[in-house]
Formats: C-alpha cells, structure tokens, sequence
C-alpha cells in the first residue's frame, strides 16, 4: 500500500512545473493587458483631440502589446479566455473602432483586429458611446453636419448589436453595455436635436433682421 502512496509524490512533482509555468504567463497576461489598455486608452484620448498621428502611433503600440500578450498565453487557452486578457483585447477593439468612426474610416473587423466575438462586440458598443464625446465637442462651436453623421454612427451601431441576442456568457456581458450606450444614444440625439433647433432659430433671426433691415434701406 504504501509502495503506491509513494508514487503520489512523484506524480505532484511532475505537475508543479507545468502549474509554475502557468502561474508566470498568468502574471505576465495581467502586467501585459495593463500595457494593452494603457495604449489604447491614449489612443483615444488622441482621438478625441484630434491629435491623428499620435492616435495612430498609440493603436500600433497596442496591437504590436496585443501580440506580445497573444505570445504570453498562447499555451494556455483558458488564461486568453480570461477576463484580463478579454478586457484588454476590448478596450484595443474600442479604440481601433473610435478612431475609425470619428476619421470616417472603414471599421476593422474582428479578424484584422485579432478579437473573439464577445471582446469585438463589448469594444464596438464602448466606441459608439465614446462619439458621444466627440459630438459635444462639435455643437459647443455650433451645429454642423458632422454631429449628425457621428449621431447616425451611434444610432446604426445601437441597432446592429441589438441584433445580437444572445447569452451574457456567450458575448461577455453585452446587454448592459448595450444598456449603457442605448442612454448615451437617448441624450445624445436630445443635445443634436437641441442644437439643430437653436440653429434654425438663429438662421430665422437673422434672416429677419436682414429683411427688417433691408426694408429699412428703403
């Protein structure tokens, strides 16, 4: 009997180095998706300033980290299913999408990015609300076509995901974000509507006062 408990401890050695292996590219996933998101949240902030050289500069630096991230868990599916690594891999979708919508660039796709469905999806919803942004920035210095075209951007991505009725298990918790984008898109057409009214209000006061004062002339 004792003979085969002997052989226990055998077996614990021969798998302690494939779990310290695991441990260490777990480690190294967390300290890298925090590297992945650093990028991409300064991509967006480079966006939205418009700063267009920089902003391409910080979403090459996330996708060359997103690989290096890829390379770490490449050996362990369950460590790429995680949720570090899938919040990494959505907030570089985030910002390879916001930047896309705002420059009026074709959108990348799941596959050009390297994304899981449920990472794509959360990613593009977070970008839609991101243009929200982008949006009052536009009507603080007057209403312009540009608004409307990023509203519509907004409005299409809303009604796209709606479509993806599935399971939060299966697509990463999409409902709330689609939740928190549908009362973005709600205020967001408000501030349009708003700002396209005081527009035609202004259109029609000044057109008054040129006839008033043309009339005048006369």
């Amino acid at each position: 009997m004792s003979s085969h408990l002997d052989a226990l401890e055998s077996i614990a050695e021969g798998l302690r180095p494939m779990l310290e292996a695991k441990t260490a590219a777990r480690n190294a996933a967390i300290n890298q998706s925090r590297v992945v998101i650093q990028h991409s949240a300064n991509a967006i902030r480079a966006t939205h300033r418009r700063e267009w050289e920089r902003a391409r500069e910080r979403l090459e630096l996330a996708s060359q980290q997103v690989d290096v991230l890829r390379e770490h868990v490449r050996a362990f599916p369950d460590l790429y299913h995680s949720g570090y690594t899938q919040d990494a891999l959505k907030e570089y979708t985030e910002a390879a999408i916001t930047y896309a919508l705002v420059r009026n660039e074709p959108i990348p796709t799941p596959e050009a990015l390297g994304v899981e469905p449920g990472a794509y999806l959360n990613g593009l919803a977070e970008a839609a609300s991101e243009l929200r942004r982008q949006v009052l920035d536009i009507i603080r210095r007057g209403h312009s076509t540009e608004a409307e075209r990023l509203l519509e951007a907004m409005d299409t991505v809303y009604s796209v995901l709606l479509s993806f009725d599935f399971h939060d298990a299966i697509t990463g918790g999409l409902r709330r974000r689609l939740d928190a984008l549908r009362g973005v898109l709600e205020r967001t057409r408000g501030d349009v509507t708003n700002s396209l009214r005081q527009q035609q209000l202004q259109e029609a006061l000044e057109a008054f006062e040129r006839r008033m004062t043309g009339q005048d002339a006369l």
